[in-house]
């Protein structure tokens, strides 16, 4: 009986005991966490410096082909080249009066030129260098000889289509895109990949491994995204046309802010195969390929060219439907809807300007011009921001759990990470005076369940069958509308989310939308901006007004 009796100082020593070795557990673990955090960060860095190097080196290479170009030619002017139409183009390069050589480093030593100012290409595509040895036997596409831009989302054999993002560094890409092949096919020379933001869900262009892209026009703005290497470089006329893609205004807002074309085409119009999305599944609110291009006779050129028989048959899922030719060349009036705000986001006094202006430049060529309002707005928001995150924002937060976060995105992310109860707790209180934050905050909460999310599929649904309905009865054969615009200064597109609803509300209907330049802000629009409150007067609004000012000269679309 006295061997198990224990002294208090045995009991004491046993509590040391324990304590201290709970101790060194935790601060093991703790080690073991640091030294994984250390070699994460080890392993990005690394992987990060590699991608630059690999554009350092593309860069280079290029630069030196030019240089011996030049000197090979010494009497050859390039310049006059950069300033032909892609028509205008097309058309010498089949008659022979231009040559494809002349072109190609013409471009290659301009892109190269404007990358130096807006930091906009991921990678030369050095292999086209060697497609334009062989370009010849493409002489009867309709693109011969064209060199083009790609974003970094779509598909070429042998390089990596970052998203901007770490996890996509690992392989490189095994084939080229469907619409890639078919460029190569239609005569035209991809010869770079262009920047985007990280993860592409944002309307920036910066990532933490190629950097940020500015506005070819003003460098304390942003390009625009998620297709932002691709404005900068046609803006600043380092290319003639190039392909981007669109999910929420991505390649429209680049377009605005760029002062260029774009169409984002119905889903499924053009192919998507090989070409990234950051996450697969989302299905709410459709993802599409489109162009971008300087003017619109480029836009429907390159149409022209990828709905093609070969695109058809690499991608069966695409209806074989060719451009409609007749259709696009109508002089038949058209009776068109025009909305000058829909009533959530208060567009920019440039932005309301323009779409007047455009609106008696159509009466006057014979058009009829009706007011049109889009329906329950504040519903369709919700419905895009409930689509894309429908997993709480989960799947996006893994893919970049490995990354540094572009500090373009901090704001942005900083609602996705919050926990569920307190997402909920805060969008309940905010609700009296911050309805649009209130909305946002309770969205990114997910679904909750497949029941849910088919709920959330039929809604959607029905938001298309009534806004089409709500067309027909207004009788209207296309809309005009406004456009984020002008550029926004860098890091703040990341604090306004609510703009989306200008151009998401079109990706969410499935509806094809352009842009196209009109004209550029006044002293008489800043004066007036002064004035400007939004229709809420929450954080979104003030924001907005801010990274509206000192505009004057850039273009609103």
């Amino acid at each position: 009986m006295e061997d198990v009796k224990r002294s208090p100082a045995d009991a004491m020593q046993d509590c040391w005991m324990a304590a201290l070795l709970t101790a060194a557990a935790c601060a093991a673990g703790a080690v073991a966490v640091l030294m994984r955090s250390i070699r994460r960060h080890r392993e990005a860095k690394e992987k990060i410096q590699k991608a630059r190097d690999r554009r350092t080196e593309s860069l280079q290479r290029a630069e030196e082909a030019v240089l011996r170009y030049k000197e090979a030619h010494p009497s050859t002017e390039l310049t006059p080249i950069l300033k032909l139409s892609l028509s205008e183009l097309t058309k010498q390069l089949h008659d022979g009066s231009l040559n494809p050589e002349d072109v190609f480093y013409a471009y290659m030593e301009k892109t190269l030129a404007v990358h130096e100012k807006v930091n906009c290409c991921t990678e030369i595509l050095l292999e086209s260098f060697d497609q334009l040895e062989t370009i010849g036997s493409n002489k009867d596409g309709l693109l011969y000889g064209v060199p083009v831009s790609i974003k970094d989302n779509y598909g070429y054999k042998g390089h990596y289509s970052t998203c901007g993002a770490l996890i996509y560094l690992d392989e490189p890409v095994q084939e080229d895109a469907v619409l890639v092949q078919v460029l190569k096919k239609q005569g035209a020379i991809p010869i770079v990949k262009t920047n985007v933001p990280q993860g592409l869900l944002s309307y920036d262009c910066s990532n933490p491994i190629f950097g940020q892209t500015l506005n070819p026009h003003n460098l304390q703005k942003t390009s625009g995204g998620s297709s932002g290497g691709e404005g900068a470089l046609i803006g600043a006329g380092g290319s003639l046309c190039g392909m981007g893609s669109d999910i929420g205004g991505s390649v429209r807002i680049p377009a605005a802010f760029c002062g260029i074309c774009s169409l984002k085409p119905t889903a499924g119009r053009l192919s998507s195969q090989g070409v990234r999305p950051f996450f697969r599944g989302q299905k709410s609110v459709p993802s599409t390929t489109g162009p971008m291009a300087r003017d619109v006779d480029s836009l429907v050129l390159i149409m022209q060219a990828l709905l093609c028989d070969h695109m058809f048959s690499l991608d069966p899922t695409v209806p074989p439907f060719h451009f409609n030719m007749q259709m696009y060349q109508s002089t038949k009036p058209l009776r068109i809807g025009y909305l000058e705000t829909d009533g959530f986001q208060q567009p920019s006094p440039s932005m309301t300007r323009a779409v007047r202006e455009v609106k008696a430049l159509l009466e006057q060529a014979g058009h009829t011009l009706v007011p049109y309002q889009p329906l329950r707005v504040e519903a369709a928001f919700e419905m895009m921001l409930q689509g894309l995150f429908a997993d709480g924002a989960t799947t996006l937060l893994q893919k970049l759990s490995r990354c540094p976060l572009d500090p373009t995105l901090k704001r942005q992310f900083f609602p996705y990470r919050l926990p569920n109860w307190l997402k909920k707790t805060l969008s309940f209180l905010l609700k009296p005076w911050l309805p649009r934050v209130s909305t946002a905050l309770r969205v990114l909460c997910g679904v909750g369940s497949v029941s849910e999310l088919w709920k959330h599929h039929a809604a959607g649904e029905d938001y298309i069958k009534d806004t089409i309905a709500h067309w027909r009865r207004c009788n209207i054969d296309v809309l005009l509308y406004p456009v984020i615009t002008p550029a926004y200064n860098l890091l703040y597109c990341g604090k306004i989310s609510t703009i989306i609803t200008q151009t998401m509300l079109y990706n969410l209907l499935n509806f094809p939308a352009g842009v196209v330049p009109v004209t550029t802000v006044t002293k008489e629009d800043e004066e007036e901006l002064k004035h400007y409150k939004g229709y809420y007067q929450d954080m979104s609004d003030k924001y907005f007004k801010e990274v509206s000012n000192t505009y004057q000269g850039r273009s609103s679309d």
